[in-house]
């Protein structure tokens, strides 16, 4: 398969500005079609997506967004009108695409016909900003070879996502892992591979982002286990019970035993100043290393809202960062 041959490309997004044109940039000649999905936008992003010849759906505002509706929307563009690709390359809005990153997935996949999904390097595109940026850099780089899941910006057979059925557009967060949990039960493959893929601009630059995205990560972790938490999947039981254990029992405990007997009080708060050197010793940064031990209360937070939610009954809101 030559470069850009049966390839379309979905883009989600809303309000990215220069991001998104710098995006459909980096796509022009990589693929035969381009959809640009956008989720309400109020910056001119559809008028800039048409200038440059690409396609776009408006998503009905009266329905709730949320990026895996966004994909479907576009998935479903390319495979009811015109000729369907055999191929799509999904990214986010606020991406770039490597220009050698088409011909090498088109390759491995060619070679690998078990492969629904391939993967490989997302970057940021300024990791030394902020401390959020280098975490969301440190976060991105993910093992190679055989994976369990992949992130918004991957290159997936167009049959196998029809198999499954697409993204599960009620999931506000943590739909591309959900998604490859359904792919890998229908006997596909997953793989990362050792090559640059895209470069992301985080643009986080205040705590109250961080916080946000990682509440969000919470409440993904809560209800990727409530789809597929049970044996032998076990998807998202470990990040889950990390957080809840950092961010509900120990300072559960903590606050008790400074009412009741105020030594053993004294000694659970040692551990998060122990924790965070632990986390200082492995990735060389006291930033980071703050961020991640206090972000699993954020993370805590993201997971007893989705089970409030569930238990009164009410769907959901989408928690955006940026």
């Amino acid at each position: 398969m030559s470069v850009g041959q049966d390839i379309g490309a979905v883009v989600i997004g809303r309000n990215e500005g220069q991001r998104l044109i710098d995006c459909l940039t980096s796509l022009e000649g990589q693929v035969s079609r381009i959809i640009y999905v956008d989720s309400g936008s109020t910056d001119g992003s559809q008028e800039a997506a048409q200038t440059r010849g690409v396609e776009v759906i408006t998503l009905d505002t009266t329905i709730p967004f949320t990026a895996a509706r966004a994909r479907n929307a576009g998935l479903a563009r390319l495979t009811e009108t015109g000729s369907a690709p055999a191929l799509v390359q999904f990214m986010d809005g606020d991406c770039v695409l490597d220009p050698d990153w088409i011909a090498a997935a088109t390759g491995f996949l060619d070679a690998h016909p078990e492969v629904a999904v391939v993967c490989g390097r997302r970057r940021e595109r300024f990791p030394d900003a902020t401390v959020f940026n280098r975490l969301i850099d440190q976060e991105w780089d993910t093992p190679i070879g055989e994976a369990r899941s992949c992130g918004g910006d991957a290159l997936m057979r167009v049959a196998a996502l029809t198999q499954v059925g697409g993204y599960n557009p009620g999931l506000i967060a943590g739909e591309e892992p959900e998604l490859c949990v359904r792919m890998r039960a229908a006997g596909w493959k997953v793989w990362r591979l050792d090559h640059e893929m895209t470069l992301h601009d985080a643009a986080i630059t205040r705590v109250g982002q961080w916080w946000q995205r990682t509440r969000r990560a919470g409440h993904a972790y809560a209800e990727g286990a409530a789809l597929h938490g049970a044996p032998p999947e076990r998807h998202n039981i470990a990040p889950l019970r990390r957080a809840l254990l950092w961010g509900v029992v120990l300072p559960g405990l903590t606050l008790l035993a400074l009412l009741i007997w105020l030594p053993l009080g004294v000694f659970l708060l040692l551990i998060w100043p122990l924790q965070v050197l632990r986390l200082r010793r492995r990735y060389g940064d006291t930033s980071m290393a703050l961020a991640m031990t206090f972000g699993k209360l954020a993370e805590a937070q993201g997971a007893l809202t989705y089970w409030w939610r569930r238990l009164i009954g009410k769907r959901s809101r989408l928690i955006e960062y940026k």
